[in-house]
């Protein structure tokens, strides 16, 4: 089984953070939820995000969600994936040297990556989407394609994976995305 590498933080979205968390560990897979900045046992808020017919999503704060493991003790050679959750964290979680650095390593050494929503924003920041078919939430077509990557409109739904890079709009993408994601492990 796969060692997966979480990479999260306060106002990710919800489901995106929780459901793959848990369907990976129910699959047998190891994953290890962090945040910079926190430890194994701290808290992070999530943020659930709706489509109920306005321009944009609606956004409520979610659950609170217990981290499992320290970000300051990672090491991204022993991990054999990265799972990139949206919502709100990415913004931030994009500032963070370290982890652009880990982005950086599971790209370069052809490790499966999977984004969904506005997960793509850490790719955009750590620029290894050049040349690659991304999906992402409609609202980050604009840096995906800057970062020199076809920006692909699929289904709420729908997944698509390029090489080691599985990516998705939004949530209800979870099994397209988490099938593909798995199949690369």
């Amino acid at each position: 089984m796969a060692k997966v590498l979480m990479i999260t933080g306060d106002f990710v979205e919800d489901y995106e953070n929780m459901v793959p968390f848990q369907a990976l560990m129910a699959m047998g897979h190891d994953v290890d939820a962090v945040c910079p900045d926190k430890k194994a046992g701290d808290m992070i808020a999530t943020s659930i995000h709706d489509f109920e017919g306005d321009q944009t999503y609606s956004e409520k704060r979610g659950h609170n969600f217990a981290l499992n493991a320290t970000f300051a003790n990672i090491n991204a050679a022993d991990y054999d994936a990265l799972y990139l959750p949206g919502g709100r964290a990415p913004e931030y979680l994009r500032l963070n040297a370290k982890v652009i650095e880990i982005i950086k390593y599971f790209a370069n050494n052809n490790k499966p990556i999977a984004s969904v929503c506005h997960g793509a924003q850490l790719l955009t920041a750590a620029g290894v989407i050049k040349g690659k078919k991304i999906s992402a939430y409609p609202a980050c077509q604009p840096e995906v394609k800057m970062a020199g990557a076809e920006y692909l409109e699929l289904p709420m739904d729908g997944a698509i994976t390029d090489g080691n890079l599985v990516s998705a709009p939004a949530w209800p993408a979870h099994p397209a995305m988490l099938k593909q994601f798995v199949a690369l492990f």
